[in-house]
C-alpha cells in the first residue's frame, strides 16, 4: 500500500503505482511516464516491472513536489495546446484547454495571407497555433517580459512555426508597422486581491501575467483603447477574460465602436472569449 512518498522504494511495480497512487490519477500517469521516460502504453505493457532505486526515488520527488502544490506543468516542462508540445517554466502561464477557443475563432476570422497580433503572448501558444496551423499568415505576438519571450521563441522554433516576437509594453512596439485583420489576447484579468491567485496552481504562476493589479480589467481597457489605430477596415478584436467580465468587456467593445459585438463560450459554457469588428472605413 503507497501510504506516502517513503513507501514509494526500489521493488514496487508500475501497476502498484497506479493503483495505489497519491495523486490524481492523470498527475500521477503523466509524472511516472516523465519520470521513467515511458509512453502511457508502456505504463500498461509494462505494469509488472519494478522500479530500481534511482527510479524509485527520483517519482517520488516528483510527488513530493505536486503533493505540495506544485503543477503538474511545471514539473515536467511541457503542456499540450492545440495539439502541440509547448515548454513552460515559471515565467509563463501553462496553457489552458479554454483558450482554445480563442484560437478556434481567430481562425474563423483571419483571412487568406492574413495578418494577426497576439498581444502578451506569453509561452507562445497562442501564436504559435496559429501559425502552425495557417501557415500563409503573418503572425507577429509581442510581451513586456523577456523571459517569457524567450520560452515563446523556443516554442515557435520546436513546433515549427514562423512568428515575429517584439518586445514591447502593449502598443508601444507597433509604431510604423503595417494594421493587422485580427488582434488576440489574453491578457492578465483577476482583479488584485481576489482569492484564487492564492489557490492551487495559480500561487505558482507568474503574478503578472494573472493580476493587472487593480480592477482585472485595466489591461482589457488598455487593449480596447489601442486596438482601433492598430487594425485593418473591419478588422476583429478578440479577447479572453474572467468568467464574470463578459458584459464589461462587451460595453467596452461597443462604447468603443466596435460593431458585432458578442461573447463566446467556453467548454463549461461559461463566456469565455469577448470581441466585436471595426466598422468599414471610408476610403481616402
Amino acid at each position: 500500500m503507497i501510504e506516502d512518498t517513503g513507501s514509494i522504494t526500489a521493488g514496487v511495480t508500475i501497476g502498484a503505482l497506479q493503483v495505489q497512487s497519491l495523486l490524481d490519477p492523470l498527475d500521477n500517469r503523466v509524472l511516472l511516464c516523465h519520470a521513467l521516460g515511458l509512453s502511457r502504453v508502456s505504463l500498461i505493457t509494462q505494469s509488472e516491472r519494478g522500479l530500481d532505486a534511482e527510479q524509485a526515488a527520483r517519482f517520488a520527488a516528483l510527488v513530493q513536489r505536486r503533493l505540495a502544490g506544485e503543477p503538474v506543468a511545471y514539473i515536467v516542462g511541457q503542456r499540450e495546446f492545440f495539439g502541440l508540445p509547448f515548454e513552460v517554466n515559471g515565467a509563463v502561464l501553462i496553457p489552458r484547454p479554454d483558450t482554445e477557443l480563442l484560437v478556434e475563432l481567430a481562425l474563423d476570422r483571419l483571412p487568406p495571407q492574413g495578418r494577426l497580433l497576439d498581444m502578451g503572448t506569453g509561452s507562445g501558444a497562442i501564436a504559435v497555433a496559429l501559425a502552425h496551423t495557417r501557415r500563409d499568415a503573418a503572425v507577429t505576438a509581442l510581451d513586456v517580459s523577456p523571459e517569457a519571450l524567450a520560452v515563446a521563441r523556443r516554442n515557435a522554433a520546436a513546433n515549427g512555426a514562423r512568428v515575429d516576437f517584439l518586445h514591447s509594453d502593449w502598443y508601444a512596439a507597433l509604431q510604423g508597422r503595417p494594421p493587422f485583420d485580427i488582434i488576440v489576447s489574453n491578457p492578465p484579468y483577476i482583479a488584485s486581491g481576489d482569492r484564487h491567485l492564492s489557490e492551487g496552481d495559480l500561487r505558482y504562476e507568474p503574478t503578472g501575467a494573472l493580476t493587472d493589479h487593480a480592477d482585472g480589467l485595466s489591461a482589457l481597457r488598455t487593449i480596447v483603447a489601442g486596438a482601433a489605430a492598430h487594425l485593418k477596415s473591419q478588422g476583429w478584436l478578440l479577447m479572453e477574460h474572467g468568467y464574470d467580465q463578459a458584459l464589461q468587456v462587451r460595453e467596452l467593445l461597443a462604447a468603443a465602436g466596435y460593431a458585432e459585438v458578442q461573447s463566446w463560450c467556453d467548454l463549461a459554457g461559461i463566456e469565455r472569449v469577448s470581441g466585436g469588428q471595426l466598422p468599414a472605413r471610408p476610403p481616402a
